[in-house]
């Protein structure tokens, strides 16, 4: 097979369209990543939390539908948006270092002890960051591909999971996490990129 006969391997384009030879993209694949987590809890360094993500998921984001009723018809528009709150599974380590973090950050919240909460939300909220890699370690080191940063987090469900004599699989901590906003970098490829801003004064498109 040469190599030219590759390039075909993909959805062919139509005549007006550039790149009309370019075969198919590399996709970015689910298990190269890693999940950085600044500010949660007390006690540092919080990398053990990075070491024992599981899983994670990625932002989700969903809009308002402002209905508008005219004549015979209805058109839409976008209203506020909400970004849902995302989920982290992490391994329970016999170190007890997950579960101190969590812990920390949850006293942070509320403190369970004397029945106190903090005073603003400046005072627990922290930052993550999601980095998609390349699949480099060791001597070639890893190229983030993409980031989300996710700012105003707070952990709203904790699932310290079940134990199990019949079971060998690992103790988990799941974790709920609501956040205010989330940026993708570098800046330009996603979301909050600078985009034009048009003034328009008509509803439809």
């Amino acid at each position: 097979m040469s190599v030219s006969s590759l390039t075909r391997m993909t959805v062919p384009l139509a005549s007006d369209q550039t790149s009309s030879s370019q075969g198919l993209l590399m996709p970015k694949l689910k298990y190269r990543f890693r999940v950085i987590f600044e500010n949660i809890g007390v006690t540092t360094p919080r990398t053990e939390l990075t070491k024992q993500v599981m899983d994670f998921t990625r932002p989700q984001i969903s809009f308002t539908e402002v209905p508008i009723d005219v004549y015979n018809s209805k058109v839409y528009l976008a209203g506020k948006h909400e970004w849902q709150a995302l989920t982290v599974n992490l391994r329970d380590d016999a170190g007890g270092n997950v579960a101190k973090l969590v812990g920390e950050q949850l006293q942070k919240q509320l403190d369970f002890m004397e029945q106190s909460s903090a005073a603003s939300g400046i005072d627990y909220k922290f930052t993550m960051r999601c980095e998609m890699l390349d699949g480099g370690n060791g001597a070639s080191t890893p190229t983030v591909l993409e980031t989300w940063e996710i700012y105003g987090c707070f952990i709203t469900n904790v699932n310290y999971g079940d134990v199990n004599y019949g079971s060998s699989d690992p103790v988990t901590v799941a974790l709920t996490i609501r956040f205010d906003n989330a940026v993708q970098t570098p800046i330009g490829s996603g979301v909050g990129a600078t985009v034009a801003r048009t003034v328009g004064t008509v509803i439809t498109g």
